[in-house]
């Protein structure tokens, strides 16, 4: 059985994936409305989860729970998804942690806090672990998953095979990172788009067409490092590098780039090694890019 604390979007989404896996679902949230709201949001996810070959058939029980002990008491794994407020998070996990057996995983939907900030008040730090995901949870396959400086190795493993038994992608972190890896570069876009609101250089709509109809077209194919390696041809992330590395200097964001050192250069140049040819690369870029045009098109038709 897992645990779901917290009922609102993220806490909901998770519920509503869980579920469709098969398994049962015990949630509490303090909210005098979360029984409600919360079958509201599993029930608004339903269609989507059935779309992606998890029929209604196939589903866990929902039960919400009158208090946080009853809900985490038979919990063999626990997402928190609380609001995202360090205090909170630091009292609910230290809760958490005592009301869960020795071998149960409290993992928290936290989206930027370090789980080594959040189990400061945790008598037992050891099975608390970051799972982050991406809104919807039921639907993007990312989570990354890191533990604190007081997380037992074996429960970042154990966490992240959780994770992958139920169909996510997981990014298993080496070290805790503020933001972690996706929303540090969902956030520098952010940001610059907020500039270019602000100085008068861009329009909102404009932004947005600007990554639906460019570059985000290429990302779910390759990524923006593999794209990078593309645009090197044959010479691959290598040639990218050499060639337009000066322009890393050049005022094209308001991000203070790192110098390109020799250390930095092999690195994305080994990141992006592979064996397969780049016109393979490139094919599979293009038939990727028209079936998401395609794909796009007949969502907004």
């Amino acid at each position: 059985m897992i645990a779901c604390i917290g009922a609102g979007v993220i806490g909901g989404g998770w519920a509503a994936y869980f579920l469709a896996r098969g398994h049962d679902v015990v949630a509490w949230d303090p909210a005098p409305d979360a029984d409600a709201r919360l079958r509201t949001v599993v029930e608004a996810a339903r269609p989507a989860l059935n779309a992606v070959g998890l029929p209604d058939d196939a589903w866990g029980t929902l039960t919400v729970a009158g208090s946080l002990a009853e809900a985490v008491r038979d919990a063999e794994f626990v997402q928190e998804s609380a609001p995202e407020d360090l205090e909170l998070k630091r009292s609910l996990l230290a809760d958490l942690a005592a009301a869960t057996g020795p071998e149960t995983i409290v993992a928290s939907s936290t989206s930027g806090f370090p789980m080594t900030d959040m189990a400061v008040r945790a008598a037992d730090p050891s099975r608390l672990v970051v799972g982050h995901p991406f809104n919807p949870p039921y639907l993007i396959p990312l989570v990354e998953v890191v533990g604190g400086e007081a997380t037992a190795p074996a429960v970042v493993q154990r966490a992240a095979e959780f994770y992958r038994g139920l169909g996510k992608s997981v990014i298993e972190m080496d070290r805790e990172v503020p933001g972690f890896v996706a929303n540090r570069l969902q956030e520098a876009l952010w940001r610059e788009a907020l500039h270019m609101v602000a100085n008068g250089e861009a329009t909102v709509e404009q932004i947005d067409a600007s990554i639906t109809e460019g570059p985000g077209l290429r990302w779910p194919v390759h990524g923006p490092c593999r794209t990078f390696h593309l645009a090197g041809g044959e010479g691959g992330m290598a040639h990218m590098l050499d060639h337009f590395g000066p322009s890393l200097q050049a005022p094209w964001t308001r991000l203070d780039a790192p110098e390109l050192t020799p250390e930095l250069r092999d690195a994305m140049v080994a990141g992006t090694a592979t064996d397969r040819s780049f016109a393979s690369l490139v094919a599979e870029r293009d038939r990727a890019v028209i079936a998401i045009r395609r794909a796009v098109e007949d969502a907004r038709s």
